[in-house]
């Protein structure tokens, strides 16, 4: 089937995809516009691992101040083209992150920005805490447990997105890869500030 570069255009302007993905798609679904949208999603995410080696070089730095004006942030989130950088999905997805990094504050934005120092501090904190009249192994896995618990809550990545209705309890790590499988870029965010008076 033929495809036209109207329908290819209308399709890159909903995904962010590139031009010869679209029309892959559409010729792949017969012309259906929703069908072509979920190929390139099923592709996209196939793909989002590789992305993560490619340099994400373009992006924006989107902000948030709370209504009392008392609470704010700004967040950098990069992708690999200034076409994806003006897609609309993506300047959404940046302000949602500056929102969610006011109301809950992480500390690092990926596990390997923790340094180990910290890492081990709270690991020797939690072996403290641990009930002593355990045999060592179940006290090993209950440190490592309440590890995990201790880096879903500081790392950004990990966290869940604090508008649970609109993200449907998924965490930023899942909306970025999202984001990534739909725009065909390696998204990254790369660094963020909170504000808050009299901190």
């Amino acid at each position: 089937m033929t495809v036209t570069a109207t329908e290819v255009k209308s399709l890159r302007d909903q995904t962010g995809a590139g031009m010869m993905e679209c029309k892959r798609a559409l010729e792949e679904s017969g012309g259906d516009l929703e069908k072509a949208i979920e190929i390139l999603r099923v592709k996209g995410q196939a793909k989002a691992a590789k992305r993560g080696e490619r340099e994400a070089a373009q992006g924006v730095i989107a902000h948030y101040a709370h209504f009392n004006g008392r609470v704010g942030s700004l967040v950098e989130v990069n992708c690999e083209t200034d076409f994806v950088a003006r897609n609309e999905e993506f300047l959404e997805f940046a302000r949602d992150v500056a929102l969610h990094v006011a109301s809950a504050r992480p500390s690092w934005v990926s596990e390997e920005d923790v340094p180990d120092e910290e890492r081990q501090r709270e690991t020797e904190i939690l072996e403290r805490q641990a009930d002593q009249s355990k045999p060592p192994e179940v006290r090993s896995k209950m440190t490592e447990g309440r590890l995990r618990k201790w880096l879903e809550e500081v790392v950004l990545l990990n966290q869940q997105h604090v508008n649970t209705d609109k993200h449907d309890r998924r965490t930023i790590e899942q909306l970025r890869a999202e984001l990534s499988a739909k725009t065909g870029e390696n998204v990254v965010i790369r660094r963020f500030a909170r504000f808050e008076v009299g901190e």
